[in-house]
């Protein structure tokens, strides 16, 4: 065996980057990087990244790039579509943040990939934009070998899927078999620059606000340090639209379908009365692109190796997104996957085994909780609507009349640790 091994990485997203990242940190494994788009560039308005996820971060050297860039304003407040507050927590990860000294951040898509790009550059490692992977063939002892659409080739000992949850290495070699499935949901969101709003709707903005409406939840968030651009979206239970690019959400820019768009918003909000809903009705009305984005998911149970090849992230369980833990649960694979290669002679076959072993409990419970966060997203009428603020208040009086923060009361998974997994 050569003196460093060599790991092909397909995807140069968030997980793709972490993933050169950490080898390069603390193994002897040498990264190359193959993207499929021609230049950096990611659909998504901002990402929540929790505790779990910022400590890793941290590690990677990266933390204090993304602190400057993202907001971390973690009060939560719940507003009622009357006008009222069903419930609020100044800080919604307080228990985790005790336990990891990290709190939550609300970041821009694009900055998070520049970020970990830059990261990618300074340590020199070559990452290949428009790479559109064809072919994989697993020789066995003398590596794997890919083939691009430009007749390019690579060889390595390891290749890593890190290509999100439409994955060209699942689909060609690891898991055929494994199709996504559209969960029932899909997300209607912007970034508005906050310097649009009046001044009276600008000062709500602070933290994470939602609103439960009879057709999903609105949720309003600050996704810049500066508090210069606000994130907005809507959550809501809707048939897979028949048009459009389903696969990866589009953007909607020419006005007489971004008006249409507004059009259903405005109907929607309508019931949503008070301060609050102005604001909202301010942020669809100066809204310039809407993005529209079908929650697809990977059931649970498929392969996640296969030979010298292995999936992380998104490419071996993509879950929906109502658990705030997509990026931090690809940080985790990482995580693992480093430090299981940091021995040179464990078998590559006992790694990805000790990888799965590990990582599928936790994966497995994330995704339900994921799954079970959706419900309150469903489309209902208005006894439905008040029943559901009922429940939503009395958890948030529960929780702090019987003090159930401080005991980690739904926030426990995200004061996990990978790294303290043995293995």
């Amino acid at each position: 065996m050569s003196e460093h091994r060599k790991a092909i990485i397909i995807g140069g997203g968030p997980a793709g980057l972490s993933t050169a990242l950490r080898l390069h940190q603390t193994t002897n494994v040498k990264c190359c990087i193959y993207e499929l788009r021609p230049e950096p560039t990611t659909l998504g308005g901002a990402v929540g990244i929790m505790p779990n996820g910022l400590q890793l971060f941290s590690r990677l050297g990266v933390y204090d790039a993304l602190h400057a860039r993202g907001s971390s304003q973690s009060n939560l407040v719940i507003h009622s579509a009357q006008g009222g507050i069903v419930g609020k927590q100044e800080d919604m990860v307080s228990y985790a943040r005790a336990q990891t000294g990290f709190g939550y951040l609300r970041i821009k898509r694009t900055d998070l990939v520049h970020v970990l790009l830059d990261a990618v550059y300074k340590a020199q490692i070559p990452i290949y934009f428009n790479k559109r992977l064809t072919t994989i063939d697993d020789n066995g002892d003398s590596g794997v070998t890919v083939t691009f659409s430009d007749g390019s080739t690579d060889t390595a000992d390891i290749l890593i899927g890190c290509d999100g949850i439409h994955s060209c290495v699942r689909r060609l070699y690891i898991d055929p078999d494994q199709r996504p499935e559209y969960s029932g949901f899909s997300g209607l969101f912007s970034l508005v620059p906050t310097s649009r709003l009046s001044s009276s709707a600008a000062a709500q903005v602070s933290g994470i606000g939602a609103t439960l409406t009879e057709q999903g939840m609105f949720m309003v968030m600050l996704a810049t340090a500066a508090g210069d651009e606000v994130s907005w979206g809507l959550s809501q239970e809707v048939p897979l639209p028949d048009s459009g690019d389903s696969r990866d959400g589009w953007e909607v820019y020419r006005q007489k379908e971004l008006n249409g768009f507004k059009s259903n918003m405005h109907q929607i909000l309508e019931k949503v009365h008070g301060d609050w809903g102005d604001l909202l009705k301010q942020l669809v009305e100066n809204t310039d692109v809407m993005k529209f984005y079908p929650v697809y998911r990977l059931p649970l149970g498929g392969a996640w190796y296969r030979g010298r090849c292995v999936l992380l992230g998104d490419a071996a369980h993509a879950m929906q997104p109502h658990a705030g833990q997509g990026v931090s649960m690809a940080l985790e694979d990482t995580f693992l996957l480093a430090r299981l290669l940091e021995d040179p002679s464990r078998p590559l076959s006992e790694v990805y085994k000790k990888y799965e072993e590990i990582r599928r409990p936790r994966v497995n419970k994330i995704y339900k909780l994921a799954s079970r966060n959706a419900g309150v997203r469903k489309t209902t009428g208005p006894w439905g609507l008040w029943s559901k603020e009922v429940v939503v208040g009395m958890a948030f009086w529960a929780s702090w009349a019987l003090g159930l923060e401080k005991w980690g009361w739904g926030q426990k998974h995200m004061a996990y640790d990978i790294d303290v997994e043995e293995i």
